[in-house]
């Protein structure tokens, strides 16, 4: 039974796990390697019931949570989600807020907001309230790491399952990129639209010459053509790239003033922001009140199945990420982990919170 909304319900338990999954095939970008992810699952439970926030960061998120964070959530009621936020970030003030603490704190968010749909009986979609009611989605790998082949075997299969979009990764060899984009193109169609993702990788001039060839091969999208941390350099490409062509970036963004600064400096055409490192559920709405503010369109970061909800709720949200290795993670240890439809995500509105329920037996292989 749902109950009312001007109960308090106090929060009587936090729980919080790491679990370490292997990637199906060594992977790279244009800066880095890794063959495992890193999941950290954070279970609230209030009035009885049950509900999950996880984000993607190393172990120690778990440990943090567990020393630092629950202290300041037992027995404050969970229905109060912004006065249980504005505790936690006075907790953590000298633990130092970018990075693992955001994402520490991005996985309580995201659960008590999971919580609170639970106990109210309603999808959190209800609960944030629907700006629309389908998300587009774009199939993103093409890691630099994979062969020609794979490559191009991966990015077709998400067109033909009627995802319109698809990105590959680049910069791991400059000398190679236009080669690999042409093979994509060529895989994918015409009509399919190409994002490339270098990671920070280039320098701004290697990235100017990069993005006139990208675009000869139809690429509409460049992320982090540079460091995100050089908005300088973002306004720079931004200006003298081919006009067909949105330089994006944002995803290692932690809070409001990161994103303000980005949206201030005129670093980018789509600003990216992730709910598993910006605050979760609270700091992504947050983020897209800015690109209201700025007029500049939103897209969600990885994580397909925790941004969903929130994505339906946000304003100016144009589409989100469908990452190879989140979406085999979350297939394989969550209940109730959706598939695209024609391109789109779609909500199961008849569960409550954000209807994932985790599968503790299948989880428990990987747990660290």
């Amino acid at each position: 039974m749902a109950r009312r909304s001007s109960e308090a319900v106090p929060i009587e338990r936090i729980e919080a796990r790491a679990y370490e999954i292997p990637t199906d095939a060594p992977e790279a970008d244009g800066t880095i390697e890794w063959d495992s992810t890193t999941l950290v699952v954070v279970e609230l439970t209030a009035g009885g019931t049950r509900g999950l926030g996880y984000t993607y960061a190393d172990a120690a998120a778990a440990g943090l949570i567990h020393r630092t964070l629950s202290k300041e959530l037992l027995g404050h009621d969970v229905m109060d989600v912004p006065a249980r936020m504005v505790s936690l970030l006075t907790r953590v003030r000298n633990k130092g807020r970018p990075g693992l603490v955001a994402m520490a704190l991005s996985a309580v968010d995201a659960a008590l907001w999971d919580t609170k749909a639970r106990l109210l009986d309603v999808p959190l979609v209800r609960l944030l309230g629907a700006a629309r009611d389908e998300v587009p989605v774009y199939g993103s790998g093409g890691f630099t790491s994979y062969s020609v082949a794979r490559l191009k075997e991966q990015l077709a299969g998400w067109v033909e399952q009627g995802i319109a979009r698809v990105k590959m990764k680049v910069g791991s060899h400059p000398d190679e990129d236009g080669m690999r984009v042409w093979e994509a193109r060529e895989a994918i169609g015409p009509d399919a639209q190409l994002f490339v993702d270098g990671n920070g990788a280039y320098t701004v001039k290697q990235a100017l010459v990069m993005a006139d060839g990208f675009a000869e091969a139809g690429v509409v999208w460049f992320e982090e053509p540079v460091s995100s941390d050089d908005l300088e350099g973002l306004h720079l490409l931004r200006q003298r790239i081919p006009s067909g062509m949105n330089v994006a970036a944002g995803e290692y963004g932690w809070d409001a003033i990161y994103f303000q600064r980005m949206l201030g400096a005129r670093a980018v055409d789509v600003l990216q922001a992730d709910a598993t490192r910006c605050l979760g559920v609270t700091g992504f709405l947050q983020v897209d009140a800015l690109c209201e503010g700025f007029q500049v369109p939103l897209s969600a970061h990885c994580a397909p199945s925790l941004h969903l909800h929130a994505a339906c709720a946000a304003r100016n949200l144009v589409h989100l990420e469908y990452f190879h290795d989140h979406v085999r993670i979350e297939h394989l240890l969550f209940d109730g982990a959706r598939g695209p439809v024609k391109g789109v995500l779609t909500p199961d509105l008849s569960r409550p919170g954000m209807g994932l329920e985790l599968k503790r037996q299948d989880a428990e292989r990987y747990a660290l």
